[in-house]
């Protein structure tokens, strides 16, 4: 896959610094650090993670409709969950505007973008990596250094189940809805644990 060249890097910082709130662009260049520091430990371009992890969340702050609109140009239908609360779209939206702004064709980064939210069955390694940075980054309360040492020292895939499962729990006991996806997502990650 081809490498991001340093403008349409600069392009993409510069969009997503704007569009989003300081704490979440703060958080976006965290998920950036922990997505290039996994490819470290479990392989992969760690310049594409980085960039893949500070672009993520760029369509988070635009308001529901645009990122109906946005992520309806991907050509997957919107499921009824994503209807009840469209920034869970934000993902989906950004990778459009990723390829159609942006010129960015890297299916890899596209993917790791747009399914950052849910998970799902099958994703590359890149999408694993980004999935599982943006919700053990350590801006999060139970990221500690030991937490993180304890979690890479897994495969990629049980891992990510980890972070899955621990993920689940969390919505589940604030009453939450969890996204069907997101239980293929783990179903999937069983499966394939030890690959």
């Amino acid at each position: 896959m081809e490498a991001i060249d340093s403008e349409t890097f600069e392009k993409v910082r510069k969009y997503a610094m704007g569009a989003e709130k300081i704490s979440r662009f703060e958080h976006s260049m965290r998920v950036a650090e922990t997505a290039r520091r996994m490819c470290g430990i479990y392989g992969g371009d760690g310049d594409k993670a980085y960039f893949a992890g500070m672009a993520h969340d760029m369509c988070k702050d635009l308001d529901d409709e645009t990122q109906i609109s946005l992520a309806s140009k991907d050509g997957n239908p919107i499921s009824g969950t994503e209807r009840k609360k469209p920034s869970l779209l934000h993902g989906r939206a950004a990778a459009v505007l990723l390829r159609r702004d942006f010129g960015v064709q890297d299916k890899e980064i596209l993917e790791a973008v747009a399914r950052h939210t849910f998970g799902g069955a099958d994703l590359c390694p890149l999408a694993k990596i980004i999935f599982a940075a943006d919700k053990i980054e350590p801006g999060r309360p139970q990221s500690s250094e030991e937490y993180l040492k304890n979690l890479f020292s897994m495969s990629l895939n049980r891992m990510v189940l980890a972070v899955v499962e621990e993920n689940i729990s969390y919505l589940v006991s604030r009453g939450y809805n969890v996204a069907e996806e997101t239980y293929k997502f783990k179903k999937w990650l069983l499966e394939n644990v030890d690959e």
